[in-house]
């Protein structure tokens, strides 16, 4: 493909990714509002979320594996339809449980998009190239990130809620038609595929249930209860059971033979905490806008601008860098820096911290997650055989999703937990008349719209989602911090100049001719021992004649240099 092509291929891939982002993030300043006259409480709520990255997480690596297997053309288009039914369904909700399971099918396709859109970039573009693209895949994901919660709440103000599950579908629809005309690539050479369907069972039910298991504790039953002692058992028994199935296979999901590479085990460790920052980010702080400051939907997407552009910023300057130089590690370690300090920073959170301040907080975590997201992954596709590289690709967005949901779901249980015990603190030192009033509206334990409370408990609620989300954030401090050390020890391998395709035609083409005698002076080999019958072969003599060595007469180590 030329660089014109490439750069059109390029743009059917950022709008699918885009699109994904936006799905994600459209509806997150939306939710407190959408759950609300759904009838809903926290636990719906984090579900909402969860459902979706749940489908992305199980999904991701059995796209990642697909796309080693068949057309990836068609497996990014078919992904794209899966999210447009999935979106238009989820906007006809009438009760919580139907836009969870509308949501589970929007997963389905994110995860598509997500794997995809960066194996193909891959096959397209040379690891050293790739900095600068995979900056503006980190752009649009700001875009997406920032853009949706502003959409998402400009549009709820106008329209209703239900029109954010609508406006994506245009661009997915351009995104297929740009993809069918502008991707050019070449056809994977037909083969007997064989599908490890038992290890693809196996490892979407042990992951499924445990994340079920980490939704449901703290809300449903208790952390330590026989439920939780069952869940995780089971969870374990099926994720073993997939580890045996996986190394037997002929063609495994996930070839964990892939963990002897130092490169993709410790970016897989270091994806999972990124994935918690990255998803939790999104999610608390659209709730710390609305319930501990009181902000509108629309504003609440305003006041989350800091963090999204530290992060555009951020990933597009250091992306075309990488390109330039071709060194990363140091980026990648600052960007980690960044990512504990805006950690802990927003750890500080109140329910009337200064705006200010929250914002600076926030631009610095968006400036950390923008130098680490993209990069983890290229530094996987740089160290990674090629014939892995889908599911490796795929493996790291895996785990950042894994990350991301069960993170979102531990802090959400926390949150509910810090919430639910300060408010009953604040309410008990209220009024009689205040504690029947509190009793009133916060009682069935939905939760509530700020705008349609009293004062006293206006106070109340925005002091307990202050305290809470600033307390969510400093748990996830430990997890940044095994970031750090993870992308400390990542080998500093220098970027390749070959991109996919042109890797796989190289490994498939047959071995090269022997060389003529005087192209023979850069080979070392020692045959001065040697056993079988060997090939005439042209050697450079000591004396600087070349002469031919017979087969079975000695050679001196000298004179085979």
């Amino acid at each position: 493909m030329t660089q014109r092509q490439v750069l059109e291929s390029l743009s059917g891939l950022l709008l699918g990714m885009f699109v994904s982002i936006l799905a994600g993030t459209v509806v997150a300043t939306s939710l407190p509002l959408i759950i609300s006259e759904l009838k809903g409480d926290q636990s719906a709520y984090t579900w909402v979320v969860t459902s979706t990255l749940l489908a992305t997480t199980v999904s991701t690596p059995l796209w990642g594996k697909f796309a080693d297997l068949f057309n990836r053309k068609l497996l990014i288009q078919l992904s794209l339809g899966l999210f447009v039914v999935g979106s238009a369904a989820a906007g006809f909700s009438q009760d919580t449980d139907m836009l969870i399971l509308f949501r589970v099918f929007q997963g389905l396709g994110g995860g598509g998009l997500a794997a995809l859109s960066q194996i193909i970039m891959a096959d397209i573009i040379s690891p050293r190239d790739r900095g600068k693209y995979a900056g503006l895949f980190g752009a649009v994901m700001a875009v997406g990130t920032v853009g949706g919660p502003l959409l998402g709440g400009l549009v709820t103000d106008a329209f209703g809620w239900r029109w954010n599950f609508f406006i994506a579908l245009p661009i997915a629809i351009v995104a297929i038609i740009l993809l069918q005309s502008t991707l050019h690539l070449p056809k994977q050479p037909k083969r007997k595929v064989h599908i490890d369907y038992l290890g693809a069972i196996l490892i979407a039910s042990g992951v499924s249930l445990l994340l079920i298991w980490v939704s449901l504790a703290g809300s449903q039953f208790d952390w330590v209860s026989v439920q939780s002692l069952v869940m995780v058992a089971g969870s374990l028994l099926l994720l073993i059971a997939a580890v045996i199935v996986e190394l037997k296979a002929r063609e495994p999901i996930i070839p964990l033979g892939m963990f002897r590479n130092r490169t993709f085990t410790l970016s897989v460790v270091a994806s999972i905490a990124v994935g918690v920052s990255m998803f939790g980010t999104s999610v608390f702080l659209a709730q710390y806008m609305q319930l501990a400051r009181g902000a509108t939907p629309t504003e609440s997407g305003l006041l989350t601008i800091p963090m999204m552009a530290g992060l555009l910023i951020s990933s597009t300057v250091f992306g075309g860098i990488i390109s330039r130089r071709g060194k990363w590690k140091a980026i990648m370690v600052t960007g980690a820096v960044l990512t504990v300090l805006g950690s802990v920073l927003l750890g500080t959170l109140h329910y009337d911290t200064n705006l200010v301040l929250v914002g600076v907080y926030m631009a610095v975590l968006g400036a950390g997650l923008g130098m680490l997201m993209q990069n983890l992954v290229l530094v996987v596709q740089n160290s990674i055989e090629v014939k892995n590289l889908g599911v490796a690709t795929s493996a790291v967005t895996f785990f950042r999703s894994l990350g991301g949901t069960i993170g979102v779901s531990v802090l959400g249980s926390i949150l509910g937990t810090v919430v639910a015990q300060r408010v009953r603190e604040n309410i008990a030192a209220l009024a009689p008349a205040d504690q029947l009033s509190a009793a009133k509206y916060l009682g069935s334990g939905v939760i509530p719209q700020i705008s349609e409370l009293p004062d006293v408990l206006k106070t109340v609620v925005e002091s307990a989602y202050g305290t809470g989300v600033g307390f969510v954030f400093l748990c996830a401090v430990p997890l940044t911090i095994v970031t750090l050390i993870a992308v400390i020890f990542i080998p500093n391998s220098p970027l390749g100049t070959m991109n996919a395709v042109q890797l796989k035609k190289q490994s498939s083409a047959p071995a090269a001719p022997a060389r003529d005698a005087d192209d023979a002076s850069d080979i070392l080999i020692d045959v001065s021992t040697a056993s079988v019958a060997l090939p005439a072969v042209g050697l450079a003599h000591p004396t600087g004649s070349n002469r031919v060595v017979s087969p079975g007469e000695p050679a001196t180590r000298e004179g085979s240099k």
